[in-house]
């Protein structure tokens, strides 16, 4: 069957199959309770030790999504619009159930309090009746229906951001990844400059060198040194960041554990991989179901204007106290019909609206199918030249380490300069970022496609 088709025959399912993939995802993840956040949610630090960072925790993506999927709050909110879309639809059935209802009175009447034969009774009324709505031209089933579309609709949306949220913990973990591999490239660049500048330095002393290659080394050095302070504080941010993502506890920071590798291969074509975004994207659905409201809407507007027919019973009974008679009951059923012959256009004016939107639901079905291709189309591209990037940075990484080993061999025999070896120093950091930023855009491009496609479960 149709995943759609099933969503939609079993509505009480729709929820748990699109949160499945999700929640198994990480079923193997072993996840620290330290990390959670305080199960009360209004809590409000107020002294900077609850505030402050106690320790921090290396954690895989696998893991990461496993805290999103316990803590994040986005994904939380979609689960309670959900139930409360739930109540309502069970609040719009409950227009095919009759209405009964019992009403009691019990009055002591008195003729007044100044005169002595004043006199005084008691009486009991008690009645109970029924109705129900036989024929409403059809405003009770659009009624229900809409009800239904809109249940379906945060279905949708609880499965759409579940893919929001897993992409959003991916491709972070990937900035998280990226940050901390800066840190390790430029204390690597800190280190050879560091020793560059000792070489140069040991020169000059033996007189093989010059002031020019110390001042040379100076600078180098110092640069070095401010590019590794600017990646500390980068990779600070993107820490906190991503903690605030996954809502954890407020006195720990979390670091990538996972290497930074290729995260795998995209096999179906630009076509196909078109088809099935097309086929799985839950927005499309959902400006279907929000079409489908509108239609129902405008059902219920033109029913105004059409015979209402219900039907009732009652049943009373009253009992006067000390009167010397029985009680006496009686009973009534009756057919009520109605019809209205003017509203002043109000009932057609609110269906003429409710046709627009169904213009504008279709007019929003379009677009976002057109987007979606876009989006397919622009991170299969990135995809593919990424994948390229990769292997020509390796290639220029493997380059600009013998570079770096030849330059220093060439300054050593005194065959080349110290201008040469700084060169070969820079090059090499610069080829190090390129492979990790290539692999690392690469994944990131791969996450965007496996969510324009809605592929749950895939990382």
């Amino acid at each position: 069957m149709n995943l759609r088709l099933f969503y939609r025959y079993y509505p009480s399912l729709a929820v748990a199959c699109a949160l499945l993939p999700f929640f198994t995802t990480s079923v193997a993840a072993q996840t620290p309770n330290s990390l959670n956040p305080s199960p009360n949610p209004l809590l409000f630090p107020t002294r900077p030790e609850e505030v402050r960072i106690e320790r921090s925790q290396a954690i895989t993506l696998t893991e990461a999504l496993e805290l999103a999927k316990r803590n994040n709050q986005d994904l939380q909110l979609a689960v309670l619009e959900l139930e409360r879309s739930r109540s309502a639809l069970r609040q719009a059935q409950a227009v095919f159930s009759p209405n009964a209802n019992v009403n009691t009175n019990l009055n002591n009447n008195g003729e007044g309090f100044t005169g002595s034969g004043s006199q005084t009774s008691t009486s009991f009324t008690g009645q109970a009746q029924i109705s129900y709505n036989l024929y409403t031209s059809g405003n009770r089933r659009a009624t229900v229906r809409a009800a239904e579309e809109r249940l379906r609709i945060d279905e949708l949306n609880v499965e759409n951001r579940n893919l929001e949220v897993q992409l959003s913990v991916t491709t972070q973990y990937y900035d998280l990844q990226e940050a901390d591999e800066l840190v390790r490239i430029n204390r690597s660049a800190v280190e050879n400059a560091q020793a560059s500048l000792r070489d140069a330095q040991s020169r000059q002393e033996f007189g093989v060198g010059t002031q020019f290659d110390v001042l040379q080394s100076q600078v180098n050095f110092a640069n070095a040194q401010q590019a590794l302070t600017n990646s500390l504080s980068q990779q600070r941010i993107v820490r906190r960041n991503f903690a605030a993502l996954l809502n954890l506890s407020q006195s720990v920071d979390v670091s990538a554990a996972d290497a930074v590798e290729v995260a795998g291969l995209w096999e179906p074509t630009l076509e196909e991989s078109i088809i099935q975004a097309f086929q799985n994207r839950p927005e499309l659905e959902q400006f279907l179901a929000q079409r489908n409201i509108s239609e129902q809407q405008r059902r219920q507007a033109i029913s105004q204007l059409r015979p209402q027919v219900g039907v009732s019973g009652n049943y009373n009974i009253t009992d006067r106290f000390n009167d010397g008679s029985s009680l006496t009951d009686g009973y009534s059923v009756g057919v009520q019909a109605s019809l209205t012959l003017f509203d002043g256009g109000a009932a057609r004016a609110s269906a003429a609206q409710s046709k627009v939107n169904i213009a504008i639901a279709e007019n929003q079905f379009a677009s976002q199918r057109d987007q979606i291709r876009f989006n397919v189309e622009q991170f299969y591209v990135q995809l593919q030249s990424n994948l390229d990037n990769i292997q020509t940075s390796t290639v220029g990484l493997e380059q600009a380490r013998e570079a770096l080993r030849l330059s220093r061999l060439r300054f050593g025999a005194g065959v080349g300069t110290q201008t040469d070896v700084i060169f070969a120093e820079n090059d090499l950091t610069r080829a190090e970022g390129n492979r990790i930023t290539a692999i690392l855009n690469y994944n990131r491009a791969l996450a965007n496609l496996q969510r324009s496609v809605t592929l749950t479960g895939s990382i």
